[in-house]
């Protein structure tokens, strides 16, 4: 039944009256009619109130309800009336199905279509079998790729929310895997078929036209390394020791050719004529002339400057140029790497607490996105972002499968050659210079120099 508001019927009354409407009850049902006989006795509870009076209780033999009137002093007493919503912690709540709390549009339900178009091969190369049944890949991708939509990392945190929160506990079918099971899988198992888990929801949200791969928005920034950043090696110092190093031993093999002036011709330096003054010194030619001089030092073990010749080549300046060519192949086209995580180069990072420009180990990170969803990333140990759109473009062909119709980044990407580049790939470049805003400027236009 409702209750309305009902006219005062007394206006001398300073209480106010209430009408009270009964559901209509019909049908021959035994259930009904018994609830019909109950209908009174329900009223008549209603006059058990503290200061609540029933009158005028009459049936409505056409309507088939009961209706009648009830007065309540305007100062009802604490109790008589519940004022909250009935909660009770004791009552089995239907439905169960977690899938009626999510609604139809929510993100868990996004990257449960997503995943589950995925193909079980995919997973399956990681899982060689034996030992105890483990908990299905798909069922751990959908957690961890919905946490990270909810910017949760942590695997603590995330069992967490699978035990907490009813959309990890939909998409994790109410089991509940721990901190170590989700680490595990996303260190190890996952880290093989990464990439190929990220095509497969790529080409979902194509064919959801949730994306159109055509206008590409690209933007980079800096993350530091788990790196020491007092273990650095720069390259400019690599090469100045290098040459320095060959400068000694070029110095010491020519003191060993005057101090073997008197030998004959053959013995004299067949290997050391091969140096001369600007030759390029190797680790592989130096280790070469290191043992022709421990043969001849087999023929004349008693000759002291030929052995300490020997012991400085063989202790010293082989080992020092290997490691420099080690350096040297580490480095590339890089100025400098971290000893602790040779990957990584020292750049300026944009969090710069102490404010004295430190340069940090470090990576650019390059991502491309389009209505807010990532469709590419590549990782560089370039600062410049200039230098990283074209590997990132590569990259992106690989994983979208072909380039954008038009990419659109700031003025770090504006130079020639990628320019050049997209206008070979017949890309659409919305993609600013350094000097585009100055050269709008009154004063650039009206300066000679600069035309």
């Amino acid at each position: 039944f409702t209750w309305v508001d009902a006219p005062r019927t007394d206006r001398c009354s300073n209480r106010c009256a209430l009408q009270i409407f009964f559901i209509p009850l019909s049908g021959e049902n035994p259930e009904t009619k018994a609830t019909a006989a109950a209908v009174p006795q329900s009223v008549r509870s209603l006059h058990c109130l503290s200061g609540i009076s029933i009158f005028n209780l009459k049936k409505d033999k056409k309507r088939n309800r009961f209706f009648g009137k009830m007065e309540v002093p305007p100062t009802i007493p604490k109790g008589a009336i519940s004022l909250y919503i009935q909660y009770t912690m004791d009552q089995l709540c239907l439905p169960m199905d977690l899938e009626e709390d999510i609604p139809d549009n929510h993100l868990a339900r996004v990257v449960n279509a997503a995943v589950e178009r995925l193909d079980n091969a995919i997973f399956d190369a990681a899982y060689p079998g034996g030992g105890r049944d483990s908990y299905h890949p798909k069922m751990l991708t959908k957690v961890i790729i919905y946490a990270y939509t909810q910017r949760i990392y942590s695997s603590r945190q995330i069992a967490k929310a699978v035990r907490e929160n009813i959309p990890f506990m939909w998409l994790a079918g109410r089991q509940r895997p721990d901190f170590r099971t989700l680490n595990r899988f996303r260190s190890h198992r996952m880290k093989s078929v990464l990439e190929t888990v990220f095509t497969a929801v790529l080409q979902f949200l194509a064919d959801e036209k949730y994306v159109s791969l055509e206008h590409y928005f690209v933007d980079g920034t800096k993350i530091e390394a788990n790196a020491n950043r007092y273990t650095f090696v720069w390259g400019k110092a690599v090469s100045k020791h290098k040459a320095k190093l060959q400068e000694n031993v070029h110095a010491l093999f020519a003191d060993i050719e005057a101090a073997e002036q008197q030998e004959e011709q053959e013995c004299r330096g067949k290997d050391l004529a091969e140096l001369g003054e600007c030759s390029e010194m190797n680790s592989e030619k130096l280790e070469h002339l290191t043992q022709a001089l421990e043969s001849k030092l087999m023929d004349k073990p008693k000759d002291k400057p030929l052995k300490k010749a020997v012991r400085k080549l063989r202790k010293d300046l082989l080992p020092r140029l290997l490691k420099y060519e080690q350096y040297q192949r580490l480095l590339g086209d890089r100025n400098s790497f971290s000893k602790t995580d040779p990957d990584a180069t020292f750049m300026r990072m944009k969090e710069d607490h102490m404010r004295n420009g430190q340069l940090k180990p470090g990576y650019n990170v390059q991502i491309g996105t389009e209505n807010q969803f990532i469709l590419a990333y590549s990782l560089h140990p370039r600062p410049t972002d200039t230098r990283c759109l074209q590997p990132h473009l590569e990259k992106a062909r690989q994983m979208l499968g072909k380039l954008p119709k038009a990419v659109i980044a700031d003025a770090g990407y504006g130079s020639e050659e990628n320019y050049a580049y997209l206008e070979k790939e017949e890309i659409q470049a919305v993609v600013k210079y350094a000097s585009y805003h100055k050269e709008k400027s009154k004063a650039w236009k009206e300066n000679v120099g600069k035309v």
